[in-house]
């Protein structure tokens, strides 16, 4: 098949287009939109922040009854078949793909946001007001954000290793929803468009925010200004790693870089813990955990309504959280869906729930065990980097006052890069996957597909951040997870019927 023809160019050029055209009004009017985008938000935190806590909840327990009812013995695929990954393999790529370099940031410095805005009742700067900053963090990266981003993945897997459809695509998935007629028409292509502007845009703000955790770093290394042009090799860098591990495919490069990362993520913790504070991180952590399971309901639910004052942080940040997650959420299941061949879908579902919580968690307590020692002891000002707006110099700092601080900030740098390349590999890998016309049960999706996927990415990352409306896109990524989340639903209900007509749970099992 000529190369040309690998693109289904009705979904992917749309989808393209309005992107960039949003991105483009946003460039031009940044502060208007960004403050119109805020004030939409705000109105959506006051007025449905009850629906997206219970929308998280709900597919917690949605997840727990797939896993542990007939359905969750449906191996995806041949049930005489190896699955394709060890586990240690499939839980390093689920969690290379969910937590990325996100979890470098917000590990160690999200704390600071609750101990700066804490709930009712709360002294900001207070010890109280930072251990609800450490819980809270591990709350970010728990149960209900990758039953967020894995319950899509059912549905998606079903139809790709057991029914053998040619097309990984949401529309597929519903078909069993909405028939013929509508999946084949337009309202198959507008949720196939739909899912492609998510994944764009998303990616575009991950590159967009990802570029700061390595340019600061490197800042503060050498003594030098963080500038585009800085930013600009930094990206270059990153895109040609992400390319190369994209084009030579999931074996020789998304499961090599993530099976890599965590022997490193786990050598450069111990190093944290012996060089630096580790009893105290220990007891920390104990503390936050301790902390987390007290309160893990109050973070749930908890929406201030008998509170006269602002949304706290925790409560709106938690409303964001989950609604940006939403918009992620096509692009993780559609992926989990692809790497799950010979997994059940008690194992998969399980999986993404158990393995990037634990690394989470761990990563939380390390990072932001040193961060708050560092606060306590008086040794910098950490707080008021973050009311400055000035986060990402915070890490250095913080790195610096370790034994061989040189060399923590290279090896953060170091892990963190390999965490955005395989966050953007497993992102473009899905982008090819889900516009290809080849029949994606039998195949890979095109190296060169994936290659131009990546250039697409970094190029409109590129423009946003030297000409602005990265912010405001950054909003809209969250905007974007209210039809979402009518999606998800939709799609375990199809996974239950398509399982319940093929009665897979009596012929799709293990012997």
């Amino acid at each position: 098949m000529n190369s040309n023809k690998l693109i289904d160019y009705k979904i992917f050029i749309p989808a393209l287009i309005i992107v960039v055209g949003i991105s483009l009004q946003f460039a031009m009017y940044e502060s208007e939109s960004l403050a119109l985008l805020n004030r939409v938000f705000d109105y959506i935190v006051d007025v449905f922040s009850w629906g997206y806590l219970w929308y998280g909840v709900i597919l917690v327990i949605a997840g727990l009854y797939l896993s542990f009812s007939k359905y969750g013995q449906v191996v995806l695929g041949d049930p005489n078949e190896k699955p394709r990954f060890s586990l240690f393999e499939y839980a390093s790529i689920l969690i290379a793909m969910g937590v990325g370099s996100t979890i470098m940031r917000t590990g160690m410095l999200e704390w600071t946001n609750v101990a700066n805005d804490p709930p009712a009742g709360v002294e900001p700067g207070s010890s109280e007001a930072i251990l609800w900053g450490n819980a809270y963090s591990m709350f970010m990266w728990s149960f209900q954000v990758f039953a967020i981003f894995v319950m899509i993945a059912p549905a998606m897997a079903y139809i790709l290793h057991v029914k053998k459809r040619p097309l990984m695509r949401i529309s597929e998935a519903s078909r069993v929803v909405f028939g013929d007629k509508f999946t084949d028409g337009f309202g198959g292509r507008l949720l196939d468009v739909l899912f492609l502007v998510s994944i764009l845009s998303g990616a575009a703000v991950t590159l967009g925010l990802g570029a700061p955790i390595i340019t600061h770093n490197i800042s503060a290394l050498f003594n030098i200004d963080v500038t585009f042009m800085l930013t600009l090799a930094v990206t270059v860098v990153w895109v040609v790693l992400f390319s190369i591990s994209a084009y030579v495919g999931i074996e020789k490069g998304i499961k090599r870089l993530s099976t890599l990362n965590m022997y490193l993520a786990g050598i450069f913790g111990l190093f944290i813990l012996i060089a630096g504070p580790g009893v105290f991180i220990l007891n920390y952590f104990t503390d936050s955990v301790s902390h987390l399971a007290s309160n893990y309901l109050t973070m749930s639910l908890n929406t201030d309504s008998v509170y006269e004052g602002g949304a706290s942080h925790i409560q709106s940040n938690t409303v964001f959280w989950f609604a940006y997650s939403a918009t992620w959420a096509m692009l993780h299941s559609v992926f989990a869906a692809k790497i799950s061949q010979g997994r059940t879908i008690k194992e998969m579902i399980l999986t993404y729930f158990m393995a990037p919580t634990v690394l989470s968690w761990i990563a939380t307590g390390v990072l932001g065990g040193l961060g708050v020692h560092r606060y306590l002891e008086g040794d910098m000002g950490i707080l008021d980097y973050v009311e400055n707006n000035e986060q990402m110099s915070a890490i250095p700092e913080i790195l610096g006052t370790l034994p061989l601080g040189q060399v923590a900030i290279v090896a953060f740098m170091i892990i963190a890069l390999i965490f955005l390349t395989t966050t953007l590999d497993s992102t473009t890998y899905t982008i090819a996957a889900y516009t290809s016309t080849k029949d994606m049960s039998k195949n890979e999706p095109s190296g060169l597909l994936r290659v131009i996927s990546a250039a697409v990415i970094a190029g409109l990352a590129l423009v946003l951040m030297q000409i602005g409306g990265l912010p405001p896109l950054e909003v809209v990524s969250g905007l974007m997870g209210l039809p979402i989340i009518a999606i998800q639903f939709i799609l375990i209900y199809a996974a239950i019927k398509m399982i319940d007509q093929d009665e897979a749970w009596k012929h799709n099992v293990r012997k």
